[in-house]
């Protein structure tokens, strides 16, 4: 092997790159990134990098001396235009050529917009995704008094944290029954709609949109039922797609991201993809997800297997969000579940306990990190408590691990 190249500067592609030199290959490694930046963390850019908390320098994933200690060449600002995979090389858009022996694929994903038809030319319309949204919103938000949230999941709910912290009235509309509708449990979302009601934030469930007002800056957000809400800044959290362009152009196959098979190989097994653009295919069914820890489990993974040891995907599902003054951290996949067990003990905080079949498969932590530290291990270990030893309150978390 001689040449690896990258398409995607984030977390799974260093965590490649880093795999790669930590297990001695001594190869070409280019990775290739189409904004200006050094690769950075996202998680931190809705919350403390938008309240001014944190720094650029501290975004970094890696100092440019890591680049060069390890012999990593990064392109930044430079797109892949197509993949030619007869010849085994990409094309760039500063015209060169690169060859490879291998490709990895970490495009990421993409925020979903609102329908060009709804917002024309208005400004004032925002979504959260990269560096640069965040410093198109920061002056924006130092001026607005008004902002309107469209969608009731985790990016949603974090940026009206944000404002409403920073003194701004806060409205968010969710079009399905319940916020957090794919992503949670009833008993966590209702939870987590009572911490921003509680901060006067103000949600309207189950409600369409049906015009966005403003001859050239936002005004208002008009709803189906006829209730117009004053918008200074709309913040669009409504989901994000896999970005599997360059893969649709270099025909491989796509299912709900680019397909991969246990290895992380896709239907050339000279190219592979990591992190938030793969959709691996699975005995037990396709799964993709969207989180840091995949991005860095996926980007090992493939790592692993460009240098031959043959190493299969097992989805280890984590994930966090900061809202207000709670931290919620996840493990496992809540989608699955047939029952919630609700464990709320003095000293260990709040935490939502899912079983299917009888088997532990996940588990919400609200401000309760040892309940998240203790439920991931379970889970990662195929350990289940059952919904009647979690309810007990007599028994503590570590008293209930250590009798399974």
């Amino acid at each position: 092997m001689q040449t690896v190249v990258m398409i995607g500067a984030g977390q799974a592609s260093l965590a490649c790159a880093a795999k790669l030199r930590s297990k001695g290959f001594d190869g070409e490694i280019i990775i290739i990134g189409d904004e200006p930046n050094l690769p950075y963390q996202r998680p931190p850019l809705s919350k403390a990098y938008l309240l001014g908390k944190v720094e650029n320098e501290r975004l970094l994933l890696r100092p440019q001396a890591w680049y060069e200690k390890e012999k990593i060449e990064l392109l930044t600002s430079n797109k892949v235009e197509r993949i030619d995979r007869s010849n085994k090389n990409i094309e760039l858009s500063d015209g060169r050529l690169q060859k490879y022996d291998a490709l990895v694929i970490a495009t990421g994903s993409a925020a979903r917009n609102l329908p060009l038809s709804m917002t024309r030319s208005i400004s004032g319309i925002h979504t959260i995704r990269d560096l640069a949204d965040i410093e198109r919103l920061r002056p924006e938000l130092d001026v607005a008094k008004n902002m309107v949230v469209i969608g009731g999941g985790y990016i949603g709910l974090e940026m009206a944290a944000v404002a409403k912290g920073l003194g701004l009235e806060v409205n968010v509309i969710e079009v399905a029954p319940n916020i957090l509708g794919r992503v949670a449990s009833k008993e966590t979302a209702d939870y987590i709609l009572k911490l921003h009601q509680d901060q006067g934030v103000q949600f309207h469930v189950g409600e369409q949109i049906k015009e966005l007002t403003g001859e050239e800056k936002i005004q208002s957000v008009v709803l189906e039922n006829g209730k117009e809400i004053r918008a200074d800044i709309v913040v669009a959290g409504i989901g994000a797609m896999p970005r599997v362009e360059l893969a649709e152009q270099a025909d491989l196959e796509i299912a709900n991201g680019i397909l991969v098979n246990e290895l992380g190989q896709t239907s050339d097994s000279d190219i592979y993809a990591i992190g938030d653009c793969a959709c691996y295919r699975l005995q037990n069914g396709d799964i993709r997800l969207e989180s840091v820890g995949n991005a860095i489990d996926t980007g090992e993974l493939v790592a692993c297997n460009i240098l031959g040891e043959t190493v299969s995907y097992e989805p280890k599902p984590w994930f966090w969000s900061d809202q207000f003054d709670m931290k919620l951290q996840i493990a496992g996949r809540i989608s699955t579940q047939d029952c919630v067990t609700v464990r709320d003990v003095e000293g260990e905080g709040r935490s939502h306990w899912y079983h299917r079949d009888g088997q532990l498969v996940a588990v919400d932590a609200l401000n309760a990190p040892r309940a998240y530290l203790i439920g991931r291990k379970m889970v990662l270990n195929g350990l289940s408590p059952t919904g009647e030893q979690l309810a007990n309150r007599q028994k503590s978390l570590k008293e209930i691990f250590e009798s399974l």
